[in-house]
């Protein structure tokens, strides 16, 4: 009992120093973890074990490859089209940019989308003289939707994938129709969420649109090797359950090869790669393995759980939405996991399909609600932090809560419309 109350204090006093800023959420998280080792919540080989490398690597060796590729000119090419595209107007061009996220997140995984797609948005950004903030919201937001249409878009949707022998076909035929629905609102909302917000200087964009968009291309030979090693990694990405290995062992390969390849100075590389971003989960995992350890949300759960009293669609519609609402405080990977046992506990009461949905669209579309409810999240707010563009967390929680009610209420109608009726 000691031992719940000591991680349940540690957990509020980590997450409130979190969202109030006061202390960078790096050295919040990592404080977290390192005083549930020292109070004796988790042994040091427990804590450790707990921190899930395949994510972390897997950012690593994306983030290599997206600091090879930028060298290139790629992404201020991708920038001036999409510029064009829009016809220089910053609303057209953040829809743009967000649809290309959303669709590019359910193929590849969410994560690695928001890493490339980020230097794209800094240069649009800068040459239409506006803030990039309100694009990289908005791609989060997009990345987390995109995400979760696929069983490798979003981390939690691997983990449900093993765990319930869903395979990648069955997984985009069941989530495809909602996660499309979601963006197609969210783009909606997008409009009075930050028109306000999105103001281009004219000088500005009349400069980008008379940009010649090959002469940003640099570097054509590297970026015809980064390409060919980028396309290798996709394939790896969606083949690496035949192949036996992990999505980090693709992406570190992949990016050792090209570091190879090109003779780039890897000193150099790794130096850009977001450590503040990568420690951020190494304590956020540690953190959360003591409250998921000593019992607490499993408690929590269960109780939830037991309220609704055996009833397949009252289980399934609480499960939705107390997925959501606990992916808005703990990041959905290491909650996603704690919550598997549960349901497949639950699934020989009941019948089992409904709840891995329902699992799957909580956990992904409630990680819109809080800056640190998914990884991308944290991921590009550790990067705009970097380019001198923070995003609090109060401003992400503006748009987070009203698209993720949204997204939750549309889920709900889904869920029971095609599995409970």
């Amino acid at each position: 009992m000691r031992s719940a109350w000591v991680a349940g204090g540690i957990f509020l006093i980590t997450y409130g120093l979190i969202v109030t800023e006061r202390v960078h959420r790096t050295v919040s998280a990592l404080l977290g973890g390192l005083a549930m080792i020292l109070l004796g919540v988790l042994s040091q080989e427990e804590a450790f074990s707990s921190v899930d490398w395949n994510v972390i690597l897997l950012l690593s060796g994306m983030m290599a490859l997206a600091n090879i590729l930028r060298e290139t000119g790629l992404f201020q090419w991708i920038a001036v089209k999409a510029v064009r595209l829009g016809r220089g107007r910053p609303f057209r061009i953040m829809v743009i940019l967000s649809a290309i996220t959303a669709l590019a997140s359910a193929i590849l995984d969410n994560v690695t989308v928001v890493v490339l797609v980020a230097p794209v948005t800094f240069f649009v950004a800068a040459s239409l003289g506006t803030s990039p903030v309100p694009f990289l919201i908005s791609e989060i937001l997009a990345s987390n939707i995109g995400g979760t249409a696929t069983l490798i878009g979003d981390p939690p949707n691997i983990l449900i994938g093993s765990a319930a022998a869903i395979d990648f076909a069955r997984f985009a035929w069941n989530m495809m129709p909602i996660s499309l629905l979601v963006l197609l609102a969210y783009l909606g909302l997008a409009w009075p969420m930050f028109r306000r917000e999105l103001r281009a200087q004219p000088a500005r964009r009349l400069d980008i649109e008379a940009l010649e968009a090959e002469a940003l291309i640099t570097d054509r030979k590297l970026l015809r090797k980064g390409l060919i090693v980028m396309a290798a990694v996709l394939i790896g990405f969606l083949f690496h359950g035949l192949l036996h290995v992990e999505p980090a062992t693709v992406a570190l390969t992949g990016a050792t090869l090209l570091m190879l390849w090109a003779r780039s100075d890897p000193a150099r590389i790794l130096r850009e790669v977001e450590w503040t971003t990568l420690f951020f989960f190494v304590g956020l995992f540690i953190t959360v393995e003591a409250i998921v350890q000593v019992g607490i949300i499993d408690r929590v759960a269960q109780g939830a759980l037991h309220l609704t009293g055996q009833n397949l669609t009252l289980t399934s519609l609480l499960l939705l939405w107390l997925s959501g609402l606990a992916s808005a405080i703990v990041d959905n990977i290491p909650y996603t996991t704690a919550m598997i046992p549960v349901v497949e506990s639950l699934g020989q009461a009941m019948r089992v399909e409904p709840l891995w949905w329902a699992l799957a669209l909580g956990a992904c579309l409630g990680g819109n609600a809080t800056l640190i409810g998914a990884s991308a999240n944290v991921v590009v707010c550790n990067l705009a932090a970097r380019s001198g563009h923070p995003i609090s967390f109060r401003r992400f929680l503006r748009y987070g809560l009203a698209t993720t009610g949204v997204s939750l209420l549309l889920a709900t109608v889904y869920l029971w419309l095609r599995y409970l009726l």
